[in-house]
């Protein structure tokens, strides 16, 4: 006799919550604002004081400097739903169904979601490419080829870049992060074999499986499936922001029998906004691949 299944709200919106709570990295790479406010107004300052570095004679007036912000606007204004139809008869006979998974399917497909969405936004960041790897140019759009032989070489170009453009204290405050595709990860994996070290001596802190995640040469290095062809995501933790509804976020909706279909409509929203600040522009940057 199958099991019947009887729709608790409750705990399918936290079966829910649960599973997009869990740590993945564009929650560990990205500044996450949650808000009500459609448009969030972030800044930061432009000018740099001149009191230390103007030579002062003493008894003489000094001047002040202006205090000049440059505003970044983020604004929360696209939206994405994932609704899923439960037949009225699936509700009672489909007991390997049940709205635990189900829920869960769709914490994970936002979690899926954002990631890809997040690595797609590739043309806003500042580009790396094979003359970056020679230190030869700068944001360079040639795509280079990631290998065995190079790879140590690549992460170390990534840090000289953001380095240059005075990002070293941000990265030791913040953190530097690579996202990889599956076969670069597994070069880095050879790499870091090869020189005496397993994932597990390195995994990172935060919760996410080693299989998926960890820190080498001061860098924390993430797996994903969702990138975009030929590029990959590099920079400095915190620097892209993501804006969520939070009034929508992590909520679902029970509808009886939606549209006249006989059964239950079980849907979720996303509502979301993307921006990279033109002041931390240098510290996210698009490698782009072959």
């Amino acid at each position: 006799m199958a099991n019947t299944i009887i729709f608790n709200k409750h705990e399918y919106v936290q079966q829910m919550r649960a599973r997009i709570n869990k740590p993945v990295c564009w929650t560990d790479i990205l500044n996450v604002q949650y808000s009500d406010v459609r448009t969030i107004v972030n800044g930061s300052m432009t000018t740099e004081p001149t009191a230390l570095t103007t030579s002062r004679t003493r008894e003489t007036a000094y001047t002040y400097d202006t205090f000049v912000l440059a505003a970044d606007t983020l604004t929360i204004d696209t939206y994405r739903v994932i609704p899923i139809l439960i037949d009225e008869a699936d509700r009672f006979q489909q007991s390997y169904v049940n709205q635990m998974s189900i829920a869960d399917f769709q914490g994970k497909k936002i979690l899926e979601f954002i990631e890809a969405q997040m690595l797609a936004q590739h043309a806003s960041f500042t580009d790396f490419g094979v003359t970056d790897l020679a230190n030869s140019g700068d944001d360079d759009t040639a795509q280079l080829t990631v290998s065995a032989i190079n790879i140590d070489n690549l992460i170390r170009a990534i840090k000289r870049k953001l380095y240059t453009n005075n990002g070293v204290d941000f990265a030791i405050e913040k953190g530097i992060f690579i996202i990889w595709r599956p076969a670069d990860f597994e070069l880095l994996e050879e790499f870091v074999q090869a020189n005496g070290f397993t994932e597990a001596d390195i995994a990172l802190k935060n919760g996410i499986p080693v299989q998926k995640a960890f820190h080498y040469l001061g860098v924390d290095h993430y797996l994903s499936t969702q990138h975009t062809a030929n590029h990959l995501f590099a920079g400095i933790k915190g620097m892209f922001n993501v804006g969520f509804l939070r009034s929508t976020y992590g909520r679902a909706k029970f509808i009886e029998d939606p549209g006249l279909v006989s059964g239950l409509g079980v849907v979720t929203r996303l509502d979301y906004g993307w921006n990279q600040p033109s002041y931390y522009l240098e510290f996210s940057m698009d490698i782009n691949v072959v």
